[in-house]
C-alpha cells in the first residue's frame, strides 16, 4: 500500500460522500489534490492541500472546507487526529494500529512488498551502456550500465513492461580503426615485429588474443592482401569479438539485455532512408545554409547548402544536418532512424542512459523523437557524469590491458559486483562520483554498501538467535503477521515501521522520476533507523529484541526485524545487489 495514495483515495471518497449529502457540489475534480509527508513530523504523518484546491470550485472558504473534510477523515479508527492548519491545510496523525497493520502488510507480501501496478503494463524501452564495440568497457561505462539496469528493474517493479536494449554502434569510422588495429595484431601473431602501436590505432593488449585467434583461423590469408579485401571482413570479426568481451563484462556486473540492435544492420536495411523519407513527407526537411557557431567564426567555415531537419520547430536551438558533404548520412540521421525503429517496435516511452559527453545531443534527439512520432513518443535522456577512480585518495593508474583506462572488469574483480552496483547509485547520475577502491570495502558506517548489507545480515543474526531462544515457535513472516504487535510502542520502533511503510511510495516516486539512486538513499535511511534501534537496545535492556521471559513482546520485535530485512532485501533486489545473511 502506498499510504499517500490510500489517503488521496479516502479524500476522494469523503468529497463524494459530502457531495451526495448535499454539503458539497457534485463533480468536484480531485486530480490536483496532493497528499505528502508533513514537513514537521510533530504535526502528523500526512498533509493534504485538498481544501485549498477545492475551495474555489466548491464556493467555500478553504478553512471551512478543510474542517469539513478533517471531521470526515478523523472519524476513521486508524486516524488519531485530523487538524486544520494555516490557510486550510489538513494534517493527519495516524493511530499506532495503522502502523502495526503496515508491518503486517510487509510480512504478508515478503520481498514483493512495494511492487506496484502504477505502470499498468505500459511499454518502456530503456537503452543503456551502448559502448562502442572497440574494446573493453571502462568504469564510466559501468556507471551507465548500473543506472540503466537498476532503472529497468525499478520500472518493472512499478508495473511497467520493460525492454532492456543495447545499441551496437558498428557502422562508424571507429570500427574501421578497430579493424586496422586487429590487422596489426594479426600480423603480430603471424610473427611480424610490429613495434610501437601507431598513433590512431587502438593500443590495448585486449586485441592480442583476437589477432592470434584470427591467425589460427585463416593463416596468412590477409597478411599481404590489400586493405579493401580484408577490411570489411575484419570489421565484422572484430566487432563480434569485442561484443563477446563486452557481454562477458556485463555478465560479471549482473547486467543482461533483452535486445542488441545493430546500427550497421539498420543502415543496410534502409532504416535511415525510411526515417528520412518520413521526415520529408512531414515537410520537415529542406536545403538551407546554417549560421556559423554562436560567438565564433571559424577560419575554415564557409556557408554551404546542406540537407537540414527542422529541429528548431521542436525545441532544439538550431536546425540540424542529416547528410554530410559527400552525401552520406550524419550520425544524427542514424540516431533518428534508430529511435524511430524503437518507436515502431512499441517503445512509445524511451529512456537513453548516456555518458556526460552526450550533453549536446539531448535537445536535438528529443526534438527528433517528437517530430518523427508526431508527439506520440517520448524520450528521456539520463546523462551519467564521470567516475573518479581512486585508491585511498590517490588516482588509479591506467590499465595496460586497455591501453588508456582502467577497465570495468578490473574494478569488478577488485571489489566485487555488489559493491560496484551499489556505489554507482550513491550519487545522482548527473553528479560526479568519487569511487575509492579502498574505502568501498571498509567495514564501517561510512561505507554505504557495508552499512546496508550489515543491517540485513544483523537482522538475520537476530532471527537465528530467536529460533534458538524460542524453539518450536514459527517465526516465519506469515506467522509473525498474526502476532500481537501492540507492544511496538517505542518511538524508534514506530519510526522504523514508518520507514518500511514508505517503501511503496519510494518505488513509485523513483520510477516516475526515472531516478534509481533514490533506492540506494532509501535503503541507507532504513539501515540507519535499524542500527539506531539496535543501539538503543544495547543501552537499554528493556528495548532488546529478544527477552525470553516476554515471548509475545519478543515475537512482535522479531516481526519488526524480519519486516526490515524483507524491505531491505526487496530494495537490494531492485539494485541487483545480494542481500547477504552473514558478514
Amino acid at each position: 500500500m502506498n499510504l499517500f495514495a490510500e489517503f488521496k483515495g479516502r479524500i476522494a471518497d469523503a468529497v463524494a460522500a459530502l457531495a451526495a449529502e448535499g454539503a458539497l457540489p457534485a463533480g468536484l475534480d480531485v486530480a490536483r489534490v496532493a497528499t505528502e509527508p508533513c514537513r514537521d513530523p510533530s504535526h502528523g504523518e500526512i498533509a493534504t492541500n485538498a481544501a485549498m484546491v477545492l475551495a474555489k470550485p466548491a464556493g467555500m472558504k478553504p478553512r471551512d472546507l478543510a474542517q469539513m473534510l478533517a471531521d470526515r477523515l478523523g472519524a476513521a479508527d486508524d486516524v488519531a487526529s485530523a487538524e486544520v492548519a494555516g490557510p486550510g491545510f489538513i494534517n493527519l496523525s495516524l493511530a499506532p494500529g495503522f502502523w502495526h497493520d503496515r508491518l503486517r502488510d510487509v510480512l504478508k507480501a515478503g520481498t514483493d512488498y512495494g511492487t506496484s501496478t502504477m505502470g499498468a503494463g505500459r511499454k518502456v524501452n530503456v537503452e543503456y551502456v551502448s559502448a562502442n564495440p572497440t574494446g573493453p568497457m571502462h568504469v564510466g561505462h559501468g556507471r551507465g550500465a548500473v543506472v540503466g539496469d537498476v532503472l529497468a528493474s525499478l520500472l518493472a517493479k512499478a508495473g511497467f513492461d520493460v525492454s532492456r536494449e543495447y545499441y551496437v554502434n558498428d557502422a562508424g569510422a571507429q570500427v574501421d580503426v578497430l579493424a586496422r588495429s586487429l590487422h596489426l595484431r594479426y600480423r603480430e601473431a603471424l610473427g611480424e615485429a610490429v613495434g610501437e602501436i601507431p598513433e590512431g590505432l587502438y593500443p590495448g593488449d585486449y586485441l592480442v588474443p583476437v589477432g592470434k585467434a584470427l591467425a589460427d583461423e585463416v593463416g596468412t590469408l590477409y597478411r599481404d592482401a590489400p586493405e579493401g579485401e580484408w577490411l570489411p571482413k575484419l570489421r565484422l570479426y572484430a566487432v563480434d569479438a569485442m561484443m563477446a568481451l563486452i557481454r562477458e563484462d556485463l555478465a560479471a556486473l549482473g547486467v543482461v539485455h533483452d535486445v542488441f540492435s545493430s546500427e550497421r544492420k539498420l543502415v543496410e536495411a534502409g532504416g535511415v532512408q525510411q526515417a528520412f523519407d518520413t521526415l520529408v513527407e512531414k515537410g520537415l526537411i529542406y536545403e538551407g545554409v546554417l549560421e556559423p557557431p554562436k560567438g565564433m567564426l571559424p577560419e575554415d567555415w564557409e556557408p554551404r547548402p546542406q540537407t537540414l531537419f527542422r529541429a528548431s520547430e521542436f525545441g532544439d536551438d538550431v536546425d540540424r544536418p542529416l547528410k554530410k558533404s559527400d552525401g552520406s548520412w550524419t550520425y544524427f540521421a542514424s540516431d533518428i532512424a534508430y529511435h524511430f525503429d524503437k518507436f515502431r517496435r512499441g517503445g512509445e516511452t524511451m529512456i537513453d542512459v548516456l555518458g556526460a559527453d552526450h550533453g549536446g545531443y539531448v535537445k536535438r534527439m528529443v526534438a527528433a523523437v517528437k517530430a518523427i512520432t508526431e508527439g506520440k513518443g517520448t524520450l528521456d535522456i539520463k546523462l551519467c557524469q564521470m567516475v573518479n577512480l581512486m585508491r585511498d585518495g590517490e588516482p588509479v593508474k591506467m590499465s595496460k590491458r586497455a591501453g588508456t583506462f582502467v577497465t570495468l572488469r578490473e574494478v569488478i574483480d577488485d571489489v566485487g559486483r555488489d559493491v560496484v552496483r551499489f556505489i554507482m547509485l550513491t550519487r545522482k547520475n548527473d553528479a560526479h562520483l568519487d569511487f575509492d577502491l579502498k574505502k568501498v570495502t571498509e567495514q564501517s558506517k561510512d561505507n554505504p554498501v557495508f552499512y546496508v548489507q550489515y543491517a540485513h545480515a544483523r537482522a538475520h543474526s537476530v532471527l537465528r538467535h530467536a529460533a534458538e531462544a524460542f524453539a518450536g515457535r514459527d517465526l516465519e513472516a506469515a506467522a509473525l503477521a498474526g502476532a500481537d504487535l501492540s507492544g511496538l510502542t517505542d518511538e524508534a520502533e514506530v519510526a522504523l515501521i514508518k520507514q518500511l511503510a514508505a517503501w511503496p511510495r519510494v518505488v513509485e516516486g523513483a520510477a516516475e522520476a526515472h531516478e534509481p539512486h533514490r533506492i540506494a538513499y532509501y535503503l541507507s535511511e532504513v539501515a540507519a533507523a535499524f542500527h539506531s534501534l539496535w543501539n538503543k537496545g544495547r543501552d537499554d535492556a528493556e528495548l532488546r529484541f529478544l527477552q525470553t521471559d516476554r515471548p509475545e513482546l519478543s515475537a512482535a520485535r522479531v516481526a519488526l526485524v524480519r519486516g526490515m530485512a524483507l524491505v531491505v532485501a526487496s530494495g537490494l533486489m531492485v539494485l541487483g545487489v545480494t542481500p547477504v545473511e552473514e558478514m
